[in-house]
């Protein structure tokens, strides 16, 4: 199939892009890379009369280290987040996510800014600005403004965002001290959606005890979750008295409406996902106590 008729917009600012949404409202959508909406277009699933193509803004590209976080720019492509230096040292999760992100081709023009607003439960990126309680950079011709991931993802391919902003950049705060990080997730082959997964980002104290822990949660629900009743439980525990069974059926053990469809029941995606979690502790842990 092909989309029905749209007007096409490319902005070559984010003021101009801010412009156009704020004249057009509902009637417009972002086009950054263009990986999740193109298809949906293509299906006619879905319908917008104006498309902003941000894919050429030089603001929104790139990736800095300011302070004690990495801001990455929302136009940044996912590889080019994979293969950073910057982010591996400052932000591992980014980088172990990144290979589990559709195939390469996807890869290099998809954005990181565009699979965080497109809110899909099963998108890596979006999974790990949860677990990290990263910001995201809101912006508009009303202004700008911040928002916590934690209050970012709403609904099922639905965020917070209003009609006339855009994402700007996101920022990911920078774990230091005796930390370890992991991402395990199952499809049915690589490249395919996640039917579960998860994101486990440990710090250790001097004694092995968990200073602090978060779990992110992918295809779990309809956005990406945290696993909260793991990270209470174990905090301040050593890690030598927490087995991974026992962090993974804890991370799930809140959840509610886990969905079930063709890829498996909800009891089936509740398995696995503990599976995941324990795995992803596992890892993370042995990297945090080597460290």
């Amino acid at each position: 199939m092909k989309p029905a008729p749209f007007a096409y917009h490319r902005a070559e600012s984010v003021k101009e892009a801010a412009d156009v949404l704020a004249e057009f409202g509902d009637e417009a959508k972002v086009l950054a890379g263009g990986q999740s909406l193109i298809p949906l277009l293509a299906m006619r699933l879905t319908h917008f009369e104006n498309l902003v193509d941000i894919s050429r803004i030089p603001e929104l590209q790139g990736i800095d280290l300011i302070d004690d976080q990495v801001v990455i720019g929302a136009g940044t492509a996912h590889a080019l987040v994979g293969m950073d230096d910057e982010v591996a040292d400052s932000v591992p999760l980014l980088s172990l996510a990144t290979p589990h992100i559709g195939h390469f081709q996807i890869r290099n023009r998809g954005t990181l800014g565009g699979a965080i607003a497109h809110a899909d439960p099963a998108a890596e990126f979006a999974a790990v600005a949860l677990t990290l309680d990263a910001t995201i950079d809101a912006a508009s011709s009303r202004g700008d403004r911040q928002i916590a991931a934690a209050d970012f993802f709403t609904g099922l391919w639905e965020n917070s965002l209003a009609a006339d902003e855009l994402l700007r950049a996101v920022r990911f705060p920078v774990w230091s001290g005796r930390t370890g990080f992991a991402v395990h997730e199952f499809a049915r082959r690589h490249g395919d959606f996640a039917i579960a997964g998860a994101t486990v980002a440990v710090e250790l104290d001097a004694e092995n005890r968990v200073k602090r822990c978060a779990v992110g949660l992918l295809g779990l629900g309809s956005t990406p979750e945290r696993g909260t009743p793991a990270e209470r439980a174990i905090t301040g525990r050593a890690v030598s008295d927490i087995t991974a069974a026992e962090f993974g059926r804890l991370a799930l053990s809140e959840l509610e409406d886990i969905p079930a469809d063709l890829q498996g029941s909800a009891s089936y995606r509740t398995r696995v996902g503990a599976a995941m979690v324990a795995r992803a502790w596992t890892d993370a842990t042995t990297e945090a106590l080597d460290a």
